[in-house]
């Protein structure tokens, strides 16, 4: 993969353009522009973190960022076509066109907060609220996650540095965090996702001790902003590896702290409809996305919240005496209610999933005009899907009911009608019995 001789230098090992594989025609041009106008500026400018990463693996990165020790206010005075975003820690965002180049100014030690314009802020469970602390290359990173994530690439002498042993680890397939595990989880819980995240992805083992407190600090997940927990859930099951992430969540507790309402319904011998509705959905958008098909996540969680609203429906009916439609109703609001307290899916996904699971209980009911109005539903397709899918785990008559909508989509209009009018008949033939 690549060669590295260990010359160490006072803190960091230097591996020469002829010792590693990446080259210049693998880096994004954009990116390319903005470290030369860095280091032309007289600042120092790297590329940094998974870019280097992927591109050691002969993987083709999805964005290049940068780190510099300039801040994004004399960044930003460099580029006319720079945004600052960010509360937790400032960045540059470089535009050209479509391509954003992320630009981080190195970060620091918290303890060496001299300056003024270093402000650093904890809440009491040790998570980190605001991270504006400047400092060099050495601090930047060991302030960063995972070894392999600290490795820096100068374009002036096409040198790769490593600050943490990460070289070696990648060589090994081994996800280690920098510092303290306990530590730098609680200062951001998400890095145990990421984790994960990265040992599905990459096919890599976890350090053992990077893996060992895992399990006991799955609950400080609560404290996370629903919104980015949203975001964090896509990374993790639509990125062509859920299903080797969602073994991994479940092994290390981390899948009920996401998804209490879907683990509640698991069962001892992991025969469930649960547990297959979840594998065969996970493993449908790991083909889609390999395949370069469209997948949309309200499929996705149309999926994982089916069975749950159906135990909630069969509650509600119980408890409150309503009609099966109207509990099938409040089941929904329901389910969401408490799903989306933990991770906040957005309003556009939830009102097609609804859309997807009361067509659910009306393409039972085919008779008369009833299947045209249904076939016309903009959401009928994916609400077939979900049909097909339940078809094979449930079996039975859902088997027959879903070969009937498949044939149904695809026969003429005429032979529409008389399958429509076959159906008037063998209901009345089974009122007679």
């Amino acid at each position: 993969m690549f060669h590295h001789k260990e010359r160490q230098e006072s803190h960091y090992i230097s591996i020469s353009r002829n010792e590693h594989n990446i080259s210049r025609k693998n880096i994004s041009e954009n990116a390319l522009k903005v470290l030369y106008r860095l280091n032309k500026q007289g600042y120092e400018a790297y590329l940094v973190g998974g870019c280097i990463r992927d591109l050691l693996l002969g993987k083709k990165p999805k964005d290049f960022d940068i780190a510099t020790n300039a801040t994004p206010e004399q960044i930003q005075k460099i580029f006319r076509n720079c945004r600052l975003i960010g509360k937790r820690f400032r960045l540059a965002h470089i535009m050209f066109g479509k391509e954003i180049i992320e630009v981080a100014t190195f970060r620091g030690d918290h303890d060496d907060q001299s300056e003024q314009k270093n402000i650093s802020k904890r809440s009491q469970a040790g998570m980190l609220l605001r991270d504006n602390v400047y400092g060099t290359i050495e601090q930047d990173a060991v302030r960063r996650d995972f070894t392999m994530n600290a490795l820096y690439y100068s374009v002036k002498d096409y040198t790769i540095r490593d600050y943490c042993g990460g070289l070696k680890d990648l060589q090994n397939g081994i996800i280690r965090l920098i510092g303290e595990p306990q530590t730098r989880y609680r200062e951001d819980p998400v890095r145990m996702l990421r984790t994960i995240r990265f040992a599905a992805k990459l096919n890599m083992k976890i350090d053992p001790a990077t893996a060992e407190p895992i399990k006991k600090l799955a609950p400080l997940l609560s404290n996370i902003p629903s919104a980015r927990l949203f975001d964090e859930s896509l990374k993790l099951l639509q990125s062509g590896y859920g299903y080797d992430t969602y073994i991994l969540l479940k092994q290390y507790h981390l899948f009920k702290q996401l998804f209490p309402v879907v683990e509640r319904l698991f069962t001892h011998n992991h025969e469930g409809n649960m547990e297959k509705m979840i594998a065969q959905v996970l493993k449908n958008t790991d083909y889609r996305i390999a395949n370069e098909q469209r997948i949309n996540p309200a499929f996705l969680y149309a999926a994982f919240f089916w069975y749950p609203i159906i135990e909630q429906t069969q509650l509600n009916c119980i408890e409150s005496g309503l009609q099966y439609y109207d509990s099938f109703s409040m089941a929904i609001n329901d389910v969401l209610n408490e799903q989306c307290r933990i991770i906040a899916i957005p309003r556009r996904f939830t009102a097609v999933m609804g859309d997807m699971w009361r067509l659910q209980l009306r393409m039972k009911k085919r008779e008369g005009k009833r299947a045209f109005v249904i076939l016309e539903h903009q959401k009928f397709r994916a609400a077939y899907d979900l049909l097909e899918m339940r078809a094979s785990i449930e079996k039975g008559e859902l088997l027959d009911l879903a070969k009937w909508w498949d044939e149904f989509q695809q026969v003429s209009t005429e032979k529409k009608i008389a399958m429509v009018r076959q159906l008037g008949k063998t209901n009345k033939r089974r009122t007679k019995r």
